[in-house]
C-alpha cells in the first residue's frame, strides 16, 4: 500500500517549484507540510498563505515521511549529505532538479547507506519568473512529471507517482538518468540556449513595431535564471553540446540554401521541418 496521504512532508527550498509543490500538496492532499528555506522571507510568506503548516529545520527530518528538495542540484546533494544521519529510516527523498546523471548516483548511494529511499523527479512545468511569489498550486495541472526510480522498492515509486497524480500531473513518465538528460538537453536546455543566442542580435533592441508572435515564441525563455541554468548546462554538457552541434549543422544547411539561392533545396528543408512537426500531431 503506497503512502499517498497523511504523510509528514518536508520541503527544502521554497522557490517557484518548492513553493508550488507546497501549495499543491495543501490544496489537493491531506498531508502535513513543513517548510525549510535558507532565507526567512519566503518561509514567512508560505506560512501566511497556508502553503506550509509549520516552519521546519534539520531536526524535522527525523519525522519526515517524505523530503522534497526544491533546491539546485549541487545544493540538493550537499543538503542530503549534511543531514544523512537525521533523515528518518524509510523516508522517501525526492529531488526536483533538471539534470539526473550527476546527482542520482550520489543521492542513491547516500540513501542506501543510510536507510532511506531516493527517487529522482523532474516536473516539466515552470514560468519565466522565479521565487515563492510566482509559485502556484495549479502549476502542475496537466504537466508531465518524470520519475527516475533509482532502484528503490516499488512502494516508494508508487507513493511518489500517487502524490504527483494528486497534484494534477497529467502524465507520470518513468525514465533513467541517462535518457532523461539526453531528452532534456533537446526539449528544455537547447531552447533556452537558442533563445539567449537569438536575443544577442544587435537587431533585438529595435524589435518593437517589427515583431509579433514569432519573436515572442523564440525569445520567451531568454528571461532566464542565469545561475541555475548555467549549472544545469555544465552538468549536462555532453548531451547539450551534442544538441547544439546538431542545431548548428541544420542551420548551416538552411544557410547554404539561402546563400546559393537554391530555392528547391531550401523548400525541401523547410517542408521536411513541416512534415516532422505535423507527424507529431502538434
Amino acid at each position: 500500500m503506497c503512502r499517498s496521504i497523511n504523510m509528514n512532508i518536508v520541503i527544502s527550498g521554497l522557490g517557484i517549484i518548492g513553493g508550488s509543490m507546497a501549495k499543491a500538496i495543501k490544496k489537493y492532499t491531506d498531508n502535513y507540510v513543513y517548510g525549510i528555506n535558507r532565507s526567512r522571507e519566503p518561509l514567512d510568506k508560505a506560512l501566511a498563505c497556508g502553503a506550509v503548516d509549520e516552519a521546519g529545520n534539520e531536526e524535522t527530518l527525523r519525522i519526515a515521511d517524505m523530503l522534497i528538495l526544491g533546491i539546485y542540484p549541487d545544493a540538493a546533494v550537499d543538503f542530503v549529505r549534511k543531514n544523512k544521519d537525521r533523515i528518518k529510516k524509510g523516508c522517501i527523498v525526492i529531488d526536483t532538479c533538471g539534470i539526473k546523471s550527476k546527482i542520482c548516483p550520489e543521492l542513491s548511494q547516500l540513501a542506501k547507506d543510510n536507510g532511506f529511499y531516493f527517487v529522482g523527479f523532474h516536473p516539466m512545468a515552470g514560468k519565466e519568473k522565479n521565487g515563492f511569489d510566482v509559485s502556484d498550486a495549479d502549476l502542475f495541472l496537466g504537466a508531465s512529471g518524470i520519475v527516475i526510480p533509482c532502484d528503490v522498492p516499488q512502494e516508494a515509486v508508487d507513493t511518489t507517482a500517487a502524490l504527483l497524480r494528486k497534484l494534477g500531473f497529467g502524465m507520470v513518465k518513468f525514465s533513467t538518468p541517462e535518457e532523461h538528460d539526453r531528452m532534456i538537453a533537446f526539449t528544455s536546455q537547447l531552447p533556452h540556449v537558442l533563445a539567449c543566442a537569438y536575443v544577442f542580435s544587435p537587431r533585438c533592441i529595435d524589435h518593437k513595431g517589427f515583431s509579433a508572435g514569432s519573436y515572442r515564441d523564440v525569445s520567451r525563455v531568454a528571461n532566464i535564471n542565469a545561475q541555475l541554468w548555467s549549472e544545469l548546462f555544465i552538468e549536462n554538457k555532453g548531451p547539450l553540446a551534442d544538441e547544439i552541434q546538431t542545431l548548428i549543422d541544420n542551420l548551416e544547411l538552411i544557410k547554404k540554401g539561402i546563400e546559393k539561392g537554391d530555392r528547391e533545396e531550401l523548400a525541401r528543408l523547410l517542408h521536411k521541418g513541416k512534415e516532422i512537426k505535423e507527424a507529431l500531431g502538434e
